[in-house]
């Protein structure tokens, strides 16, 4: 086989995990042995579940999965961070004669890996301004000063994701040029990668988003929420603000009815 690294990306619910188990089953059935590397941002977190539909070991056929449950909940995520560790891992089964196969729906995490991202250094001291005005003016605030200083990166950031618009700030506040000026003028790929994207309409995804969501619920999100909770959940900057955790947190907290958590979620999804 002459690729030595592949990927399956796309959005949430049109099929990534399947596609990818069905890959590293004929992978290992012609001689080789491939394995999985997750790209998900949020299934890198301990305890963090079914919010991030998570396969259980039964459901994952034997296949080894990487870079799963590895951050406690109070530690943050970023992309600059799993650009190296996700490198390390390739880089790793790739010598131990293993193929590869990166799959997930963090579209950043995934492109971050695949491609030439240099990422800009933090400036310490303007993150933490940041960071407190966004917790005492919420990120709607922080989404029109974005679009103030960057039209286009506000355009792309939802306004309830406060942790994005913060870094999107902090890098156009440092380098004093839009954020995609951080991006690479023409994209390279870290090393040759065999890449299956995955789409659908959006009225095609929708049902199955819906149904997808409700499970959730169903299997327990709120429960596993409250459980996360004593560990640092709420002081957590990634993991709390994560689509569906963050629902699940405002139904806790009675901020929200689980018919407007529910139906909140799917359309963020």
């Amino acid at each position: 086989m002459s690729s030595q690294l592949f990927a399956v990306v796309g959005a949430t619910g049109t099929g990534k995990s399947e596609l990818a188990l069905g890959i590293a089953e004929y992978i290992n059935s012609v001689g080789q042995k491939a394995e999985i590397v997750n790209a998900d941002a949020m299934q890198l977190y301990k305890g963090m579940d079914i919010g991030t539909a998570k396969l259980p070991l039964v459901e994952r056929r034997g296949i080894t999965h990487h870079l799963i449950d590895v951050l406690e909940i109070t530690q943050e995520s970023t992309a600059a961070e799993y650009q190296r560790l996700a490198r390390a891992k390739i880089l790793q089964l790739q010598e131990s004669g293993i193929i590869p196969i990166l799959v997930g729906g963090s579209m950043l995490y995934a492109a971050s890996c695949l491609n030439n991202f240099e990422f800009p250094d933090r400036d310490q001291e303007l993150r933490a301004q940041l960071e407190a005005e966004l917790i005492e003016h919420g990120p709607l605030h922080m989404h029109k000063k974005l679009a103030e200083l960057d039209q286009i990166a506000a355009s792309r950031i939802i306004p309830e994701n406060g942790r994005r618009i913060v870094r999107a700030l902090e890098i156009v506040m440092i380098t004093g040029e839009p954020f995609a000026a951080s991006l690479p003028d023409e994209i390279e790929s870290w090393q040759p990668v065999l890449e299956f994207g995955l789409r659908m309409e959006r009225e095609q995804l929708l049902p199955r988003l819906e149904k997808r969501v409700l499970k959730m619920w169903e299997q327990g999100l709120v429960e596993e929420v409250a459980s996360l909770i004593p560990s640092g959940f709420r002081d957590s900057k990634t993991a709390s603000v994560a689509i569906g955790y963050a629902q699940a947190l405002g139904e806790l907290d009675g901020e929200l009815t689980r018919e407007e958590a529910i139906a909140s979620t799917v359309q963020l999804t």
